[in-house]
């Protein structure tokens, strides 16, 4: 049976402050402490037991440090994507372990169907505590997060499973709430770049005289949406493939001058909104040749996104996930090495 909705709690402060320490909280300076309401400290009393040791008259909810102990561990294992079940578990019989080493089981953490503030469907774990870290506007929880899924999975996952789901979780939200949640998808959004920054090394050095160029990346003329792209470069950096990121709306002739200037093995051109694909363009570039008469070479133009829909763009590769787009620009990296 689906676990009912619950509303997230944010991760809780290292400890009892010095005014709280030895006096029994209410409920209503509880949720205040944890940013929570008190409809869902009742609520998880009710569901899980987490509740208060004493109650006064038998019927006011007094929560002691030891209570306030159990919720702050409860909070923290939602935000790191434990069930609420799950975690109301771990919480009461930790005893005195630190948060970060309670007995979470190992293992791939396991897909929730369970309703949160987001609706985010049938995804893995990750997304779901990742989604209340940004719903309360948890910068340290989501850089956290992030990061660990990158290292856990690898960028393409990271980035196909955890990331994306979210990400259009809070864009949904977004449009059906009447611009709330603006802040939300905009945190979201500069930790993810953030996080894909962070794990995209230096490629290794090729040697004194590279075989091939590199793999150039650029939004479209217009364009501004880059996570996509920047996705991509992390992914292809983690294999060791050498990249230009040119990141948002790169004018028609900077591309062409770059193109001109490193040669690259290919040309990988973003587009989110049918008005910024331009297929002039991506011809334009796929035209350009460079090197010794007899020996001339062109770049493979990879074009990508929703704005690239339609007919006429089909004589351009054009791969629908991450994990493809990796494959065609990998493939086309080793062919072009092996040329003498």
């Amino acid at each position: 049976m689906t676990e009912p909705p619950v509303e997230p709690g944010p991760q809780a402060p290292p400890g009892p402050s010095s005014e709280t320490a030895d006096v029994p909280l209410t409920t209503g300076a509880l949720a205040r402490r944890l940013g929570v309401s008190p409809t869902t400290l009742r609520s998880w009393d009710r569901r899980y037991g987490i509740g208060p040791a004493v109650r006064a008259d038998g019927r006011h909810r007094r929560w002691s440090p030891r209570d306030v102990e159990v919720l702050e561990r409860m909070c923290r294992l939602t935000s790191s994507g434990v069930p609420p079940a799950e975690a109301a578990r771990l919480a009461k019989r930790a005893t005195g372990s630190p948060p970060s080493v309670v007995d979470v089981p190992e293992g791939p953490r396991p897909r929730s169907r369970a309703a949160g503030a987001l609706p985010l469907g049938d995804v893995r774990q990750e997304c779901r505590g990742l989604a209340r870290a940004a719903v309360r506007l948890d910068s340290p929880a989501v850089e956290r997060q992030l990061e660990a899924a990158v290292e856990q999975y690898g960028v393409a996952v990271a980035w196909q499973e955890v990331m994306v789901p979210t990400l259009h979780a809070v864009g949904r939200k977004w449009a059906s709430s009447g611009d709330r949640y603006v802040e939300v998808e905009h945190l979201l959004s500069w930790h993810v770049s953030t996080a894909l920054r962070r794990s995209a090394p230096s490629a290794a050095p090729q040697g004194d005289a590279p075989a091939a160029g590199p793999v150039l990346l650029a939004c479209a003329p217009g364009e501004q949406h880059t996570l996509a792209i920047e996705a991509l470069n992390a992914a292809l950096r983690e294999l060791g493939l050498p990249t230009r990121m040119f990141g948002a709306a790169v004018p028609g002739e900077a591309l062409t001058t770059a193109v001109q200037r490193l040669g690259p093995v290919a040309v990988f051109l973003w587009a989110q909104a049918r008005s910024t694909a331009s297929l002039p363009l991506a011809r334009h570039v796929a035209d350009i040749s460079w090197g010794v008469k007899g020996a001339r070479r062109q770049p493979l133009v990879v074009v990508g996104g929703p704005g690239w829909s339609g007919p006429a763009t089909r004589e351009l590769p054009r791969p629908v996930t991450l994990k493809d787009a990796v494959g065609v620009l990998s493939a086309a990296f080793a062919g072009m090495s092996e040329r003498p």
